[in-house]
């Protein structure tokens, strides 16, 4: 039995001996107020005198009623201080343990805000088997929230340094108002100036500041909404298949981005000449360069540098082998 629920069975144990002590003194004779008044001196063993002489009878329920009265009261107070003090003692060691789990932590994802979104992006970087933390500043919010979580504003340096910004990959500012996300933004550029950020727009015109406050990605959720409803009307295959590549992990072939190694030994040469599909089998559907625009369906001859983001298809084990070949 849970500390609540035998506190709960206490209390009304409790409040059960001093209605049948009143019913009781006042089958005595006892006038109702007297009769409270009498319950409740006897149960507190105050050691005032009777309201009023008593008989035979009730002297013998008077000391049934010290026996049980005292007893329950006891048990009611004990079972309080130790829900109080093991109540206490409980959140202080799981937050212990959680500022410990956090402070293991490396290339993790911080989420600022536990809404519908957050616990949306929460599902799928789960899932994607990342580590993360969950900053919000509403604590009956962060109650059923299963990950790591920091109890305050992601605005304020503090509570980012305690979700371990100084070691985690990225951010998403996924709060429901554009003008905090954009403090956010600030205060986790300002902390870490390579980190990655994605910031939640509620509106187009907010984009842009986003942008400009040091947001990496936007996003719009009612704009890829609508675009993704759209898609499966017009497309809806293509829609399908995307989201299976892009989202069932039992998919055989899925989409992924590797990044090219300083000391890649296909570093300087094109794609043609690093046999990337003949030796990993992954096709490369498009190019990043380290500083430039994402190239996509890129030609045999496109040119391969250090830092360049290669998205490939294919299945794990070609995803795999064209990891180990650029170096990563």
């Amino acid at each position: 039995m849970s500390h609540w629920r035998r506190l709960r069975w206490a209390l009304a144990l409790l409040f059960a001996v001093l209605v049948v002590g009143t019913v009781g003194y006042v089958a005595f004779g006892f006038g109702l107020v007297d009769a409270m008044y009498q319950t409740v001196t006897t149960v507190a063993t105050v050691g005032f005198r009777e309201v009023q002489p008593l008989s035979t009878g009730g002297k013998f329920f008077t000391m049934a009623l010290i026996l049980v009265g005292v007893s329950s009261t006891l048990y009611a107070f004990s079972v309080l201080i130790e829900t109080l003090i093991e109540g206490r003692l409980q959140d202080a060691l799981g937050r212990r343990r959680m500022e410990r789990s956090i402070g293991s932590m490396q290339d993790h994802v911080v989420i600022c805000g536990w809404g519908r979104v957050g616990r949306s992006i929460a599902s799928e970087v789960e899932e994607a088997g990342r580590a993360l933390v969950v900053i919000d500043n509403v604590p009956e919010r962060l109650a059923d929230c299963p990950y790591p979580t920091v109890e305050g504003d992601a605005t304020e340096d503090a509570v980012l340094a305690a979700a371990g910004i100084d070691r985690a990959s990225s951010l998403i500012a996924a709060v429901d108002a554009d003008a905090a996300n954009s403090f956010i933004i600030l205060s986790a550029r300002s902390l870490r100036p390579d980190l990655f950020i994605v910031a939640r727009a509620r509106g187009v015109d907010s984009e842009e500041k986003l942008r400009r406050a040091g947001a990496d990605r936007v996003v719009n959720p009612q704009h890829i909404g609508g675009a993704r409803m759209a898609a499966f009307v017009l497309r809806p295959h293509v829609a399908d298949f995307v989201d299976v590549v892009m989202h069932d992990r039992n998919l055989e072939f899925r989409l992924e981005e590797v990044r090219i190694g300083p000391s890649s030994p296909v570093v300087g040469k094109t794609l043609r000449d690093a046999q990337v599909r003949d030796r990993t089998g992954a096709l490369i559907l498009a190019v990043r360069p380290a500083e430039g625009d994402l190239r996509t369906n890129p030609s045999p001859d496109t040119a391969i540098d250090a830092g360049d983001l290669l998205i490939a298809i294919g299945t794990e084990s070609e995803l795999r082998a064209l990891a180990t070949l650029v170096g990563t």
